[in-house]
């Protein structure tokens, strides 16, 4: 075992810093959960205290009619931030019955719902969970409408998770509700599961201006050969498809700013780094969370808001050495070097401006978070269970042929 004179100065002083951030990091979380029970029990209070004094001043079915408007909107907050138990409170305070094709409705509806919990929600790998995505699904009507069109459907109802488990519960069900509902557009639903894939790619491709190869309707056409049980569908079929998402992308659901709290609940990663500034190049204490392809920086953990955002897409992460700080890591561009990096933060003002950075340095504490934060923003960077997806499948078929 180390005694105090095996280490030196530095490594004194470094071990020193990294239990002051660990017991800085620990007050915010005390805090955080303080603050955060502080507030559900002051809602709680305040609807017990609303229902006493409407069930007093006002007897009668007006006063449960107000009293379950309430609840409502109560449940509805409560599902942004944790969708189980936004449904369990509606659920035990006879809003929805436990009828699984009532909350499919209540879904379907989505009246002040966050549909990016709504998403998270039906991905669920719970059977309760799997139940209520395909009678949300059947809710949709997709007769008689070509595949794009169904899509944009589906897809505006909800946002699509980011995990690929969730997306495969979800396209699996879109696909065989769509087959049954149009019989004989396919001779299976892996071919519809499939080529879903490869449209919401191929919207992907031709609408973000960051792809610069766009591809052309014979590339489209000779990924989808062979998808049909081993046959290939018809070229007026796929050029209509095309088509229709070159002409106009899919509506993406926009939520309100429940939306980013909820970004923030379940993180790749999290934690204390420093940041080095963009034009005044002094070092700063942020904590950083990864997420959803993107990486935010705020000045506390209980800040709502972040300082700034980095979107993720086409950059790199590699191992740097800074004369003025150890462990670092660096954000960067290796396809256009000299530009700035497109990303946002806030100014002094509180306004959102674009960032400064033509690339991000940032230190951690010890070299092994160093090598653990590289490693989960790469596999951010690279990580597309869409591509995954579509090859598992497109094996099933191979073997059956």
């Amino acid at each position: 075992m180390w005694g105090s004179t095996d280490l030196t100065e530095a490594e004194e002083a470094e071990i020193e810093t990294i239990r002051k951030h660990r017991q800085e990091l620990l007050e915010d979380i005390k805090k955080l959960k303080e603050e955060i029970a502080e507030v559900f029990a002051e809602i709680e209070c305040f609807q017990n205290a609303k229902e006493r004094q409407e069930a007093d001043n006002n007897p009668g079915d007006q006063s449960s009619k107000l009293s379950q408007r309430d609840k409502l909107s109560l449940g509805r907050k409560k599902f942004n931030v944790d969708p189980a138990k936004g449904i369990q409170y509606l659920i035990e305070h006879e809003v929805l019955s436990s009828d699984l094709q009532e909350i499919a409705r209540f879904l379907h509806k989505g009246e002040g719902l966050n549909k990016t919990a709504i998403g998270d929600y039906l991905g669920g790998r719970d059977p309760t969970n799997i139940q209520i995505l395909q009678a949300f699904v059947a809710c949709h009507q997709f007769a008689n409408l070509n595949l794009v069109q169904a899509l944009r459907q589906f897809l505006w109802s909800f946002r699509l998770p980011g995990e690929a488990q969730k997306i495969d519960r979800m396209m699996e069900a879109f696909a065989n509700w769509y087959c049954k509902c149009n019989p004989g557009v396919f001779q299976s639903t892996d071919t519809c599961y499939i080529l879903s894939f490869s449209i919401i790619m191929l919207n992907t491709s031709l609408h973000n201006p960051n792809v610069k190869d766009k591809p052309p309707f014979e590339r489209f056409v000779s990924i989808n050969r062979g998808i049909d049980n081993g046959g290939d569908l018809p070229e007026e079929l796929l050029k209509n498809l095309f088509e229709s998402i070159k002409n106009e992308p899919f509506s993406i659901p926009e939520d309100d700013g429940n939306d980013l709290t909820h970004t923030f609940f379940n993180p790749n990663r999290e934690g204390w780094l420093l940041k080095l500034g963009g034009r005044v190049k002094t070092w700063k204490r942020r904590w950083f969370i990864l997420t959803a392809n993107c990486l935010y920086y705020f000045e506390y953990t209980t800040d709502k808001e972040p300082l700034g955002i980095i979107p993720l897409e086409n950059l790199s992460v590699r191992q740097v050495d800074d004369p003025k700080k150890p462990n670092c890591f660096e954000l960067f561009n290796p396809n256009c070097k000299g530009q700035k990096i497109k990303a946002c933060k806030t100014d002094g003002d509180g306004k959102v401006v674009e960032g400064k950075h033509q690339s991000y340095r940032i230190s951690a504490a010890t070299p092994a978070e160093r090598d653990e934060w590289i490693e989960a923003i790469r596999t951010s960077i690279t990580q597309d269970p869409f591509y995954d997806l579509v090859s598992a499948r497109k094996k099933k078929i191979a073997s059956k042929n």
